[in-house]
C-alpha cells in the first residue's frame, strides 16, 4: 500500500532537516524527514501548531531551503538549485492555494487567473483562452468578469484554484484551503479537489482538520518536526490501513 516504488516519484525527500537560529535559541523544525509522493497522489499533511508541516510546505513549494538533506522533484535535486531556477520551478511546476485566497481585489476573476501567465510572457490571446478554460473547469464560467468582492468565499477559493492550475503544474499545494469557509462552501471545495485528483492532478493539502484530511488517499501526520504516522486508504475506501513510523 505504501506507493509504487517501481516508478519515479514526483517528490522524494531524504533525511530532510530545517533548523532556525534565533539568538541563543535553536529550533529544529524538521528532524530527518524521509518520504516519497507518486504522481497522481492525493495527500494530506497534518499536525498541530509547531509540528513542522508549514516549514515542510515551504520547502516542498520551493519557498525555502532545507538546512540539510535532499529534496527531489521529478528526479531533479531542488535543494541545491540556484534562486533563479527555484523561481522558475515555482512558476512552472507548482500551484499554490492559500487559506486567504490572495486575490487582487480591484480586478476580475479572469484577470486574477491569467496573472501567472502574464509573468511568464504568454501572449494575451493564449492567456485569456487558458484562463477561461481554467475558470470553466472549476465551475465559474458565469463569474469570469466579477471582482472578488462580488463573489462568495467558496467562489473566491475556486478562482484561486483556477489560478493555481493555469500553468498546468505537476503538483498542487493547498494550505488550509477551507479555513475561511463555511461548512457548505468548504465541502464544495473539497469535492472539487476530489474531482481534480480523479482527473490526474497530484494534490497535497496541509490541514489541522481530520475531516478535511479524510478526503485524501493518504494522511501524513507530523509532530515535533518528525513524520510519526503514515496512513493509507485501502481499496474499499471505508477503512484505513495504518502504518506507524518510528518516532
Amino acid at each position: 500500500m505504501a506507493g509504487n516504488t517501481d516508478k519515479q516519484p514526483l517528490i522524494h525527500v531524504s533525511d530532510l532537516t530545517k533548523i532556525f537560529e534565533m539568538g541563543d535559541t535553536v529550533v529544529r523544525a524538521l528532524r530527518g524527514i524521509e518520504f516519497r509522493i507518486d504522481p497522481g497522489s492525493y495527500v494530506a499533511i497534518m499536525g498541530p501548531s509547531g509540528s513542522g508541516k508549514t516549514t515542510l510546505l515551504d520547502i516542498l513549494g520551493c519557498l525555502s531551503r532545507p538546512s540539510s538533506g535532499e529534496y527531489y522533484l521529478k528526479g531533479v535535486l531542488v535543494s541545491e538549485m540556484p534562486e533563479s531556477r527555484l523561481a522558475e520551478t515555482r512558476n512552472q511546476e507548482i500551484g499554490f492555494v492559500f487559506q486567504n485566497f490572495n486575490l487582487l481585489g480591484r480586478t476580475t476573476a479572469l484577470s486574477n487567473v491569467e496573472l501567472p501567465l502574464l509573468y511568464n510572457g504568454t501572449p494575451r490571446k493564449e492567456r485569456l483562452a487558458r484562463a477561461k478554460e481554467a475558470l470553466t473547469a472549476v465551475g465559474l464560467e458565469d463569474r469570469m468578469y466579477h471582482k472578488p468582492s462580488e463573489l462568495s468565499g467558496g467562489q473566491r477559493q475556486r478562482v484561486a484554484i483556477a489560478r493555481a492550475l493555469i500553468n498546468r503544474p505537476s503538483i498542487l499545494f493547498a494550505d488550509e484551503p477551507t479555513g475561511n469557509l463555511d461548512t457548505e462552501s468548504g465541502e464544495s471545495i473539497l469535492a472539487l479537489f476530489d474531482e481534480l485528483n480523479k482527473k490526474g492532478n497530484t494534490i497535497v493539502i496541509v490541514t489541522h482538520e481530520r475531516e478535511v484530511a479524510e478526503h485524501t488517499q493518504r494522511i501524513m501526520s507530523f509532530r515535533d518536526g518528525k513524520l510519526v504516522k503514515d496512513e493509507w486508504r485501502i481499496q474499499n475506501g471505508k477503512e484505513w490501513d495504518v502504518q506507524h513510523l518510528a518516532g
